[in-house]
């Protein structure tokens, strides 16, 4: 709807396509954040920096890839030796390496039947696609935030042919169980005849939580998928990691699915460089969230806010939930104001997708530029979003 004034001028709401740019625009100019993506960056930069990092990590000299080989072939050599596997497989994407690897499992078990949290990714970020493509059917030993117990896999009432874990688990908090549980729920799917694969897409950062090597906590699983963007900051890509005759298998289906392309080499290169770059420095995020988690929850207590949560407490990545009582609309709104007017971007996206009516989370990255904070600016910043908000909602309700 439109008003118009006095003056003849024309106020209307912005569009979401110009809110959007608005906020791009924001974080790209914000001096202080606690993470950046790739969106931060125009393409021209992205390019830039990809061609002069890439030197170090593979021979530019070399010929592009063609249908998977070269440089493509290196990166699934060096992320099978990295997880302790005889054989890795590239994919476009997760959605297609997970509906490729279930798709194998569920043919050499007789059994289509996945057990997986609801929570998962496959469950709730891509449209049903493991019954929709691949014929397959999940079911759930649990509900609970957080990961199936042993007694829960022990326990379920039917058959299955696959226990697919998601480390951590995302949409409950980026939550982890400790080793002695992860080994517990293993071995009671092995014990049911099942295979286990692990959806390994943020894996990389679940060394300091285990407190054990990758390759060990990869090797728990019959097979893991890994992302290259998440965490590691490659453009895209993933791979599935398995035996020999599992990912020869994998390989055909991908050709099937569409995802043996012509040319991957820009992706591959980003991923080499990430396993490079930023896989050694992860274990310093997972380190530096925990102080990030501790300064927000000091900054929320002298806002004032009425309520506030943090899930988990303490993180068990680099990555954590936080959760107010207002609207996603109110939040957006002080977050952009925020990152427009001081150049400080806190927060990203707010969304009240939730089960609590009123209530709002977000997902926060801890990385590099968490590191050049003080914990003392993380709390002021704070207290500068909730008075955002605060004004915010009394406009509206104004």
């Amino acid at each position: 709807m439109t008003d118009t004034d006095t003056a003849g001028t024309t106020d209307t709401e912005p569009s979401e396509d110009e809110l959007r740019r608005r906020r791009r625009a924001a974080w790209r100019a914000s001096e202080r954040t606690l993470w950046r993506q790739s969106t931060d960056r125009p393409m021209a930069e992205l390019l830039a920096g990809l061609t002069a990092d890439a030197a170090g990590a593979y021979d530019l000299a070399d010929s592009p890839d063609w249908y998977g080989d070269g440089v493509v072939g290196e990166l699934e050599r060096r992320v099978a030796a990295l997880l302790g596997f005889p054989a890795a497989v590239f994919f476009p994407t997760g959605t297609m390496a997970q509906q490729v690897a279930l798709r194998c499992w569920a043919g050499r078990t007789g059994n289509g039947t996945v057990a997986l949290h609801p929570l998962a990714h496959p469950e709730l970020h891509e449209r049903g696609a493991f019954g929709a493509v691949s014929g397959l059917r999940t079911v759930h030993p649990t509900r609970e935030n957080r990961l199936p117990t042993a007694a829960e896999v022990s326990g379920f009432e039917e058959p299955f042919g696959a226990l697919m874990l998601e480390l951590p688990l995302r949409d409950a908090g980026f939550v982890l169980p400790d080793w002695d549980e992860l080994v517990a729920v293993v071995a009671a799917a092995r014990e049911r005849d099942a295979v286990v694969h692990f959806d390994g897409a943020r894996i990389w950062e679940c060394v300091t939580h285990f407190d054990r090597p990758l390759a060990e906590i990869a090797g728990l699983a019959d097979s893991v998928y890994v992302s290259f963007y998440k965490s590691l900051g490659g453009l895209a890509g993933a791979a599935l990691v398995g035996p020999e005759e599992v990912m020869a298998e994998a390989r055909a289906w991908r050709h099937r699915y569409g995802g043996t392309l012509f040319h991957q080499f820009p992706t591959a290169l980003s991923a080499l460089v990430g396993l490079e770059r930023e896989l050694p420095r992860l274990p310093s995020y997972v380190a530096r969230a925990k102080e990030v988690a501790g300064a927000l929850a000091d900054g929320f207590r002298k806002s004032g806010v009425p309520w506030f949560r943090l899930t988990p407490e303490t993180p068990h990545t680099h990555q954590f939930l936080v959760w107010l009582p207002y609207p996603a609309e109110a939040l957006m709104a002080a977050a952009l104001s925020q990152a427009e007017e001081t150049g400080t971007t806190l927060f990203r996206y707010w969304s009240e997708e939730t089960l609590v009516p009123g209530v709002s989370s977000t997902e926060v990255t801890v990385s590099s530029q968490a590191l050049e904070w003080t914990t003392e600016e993380m709390e002021e910043a704070v207290v500068e979003f909730v008075r955002r908000v605060a004004a915010e909602t009394a406009g509206k309700n104004g």
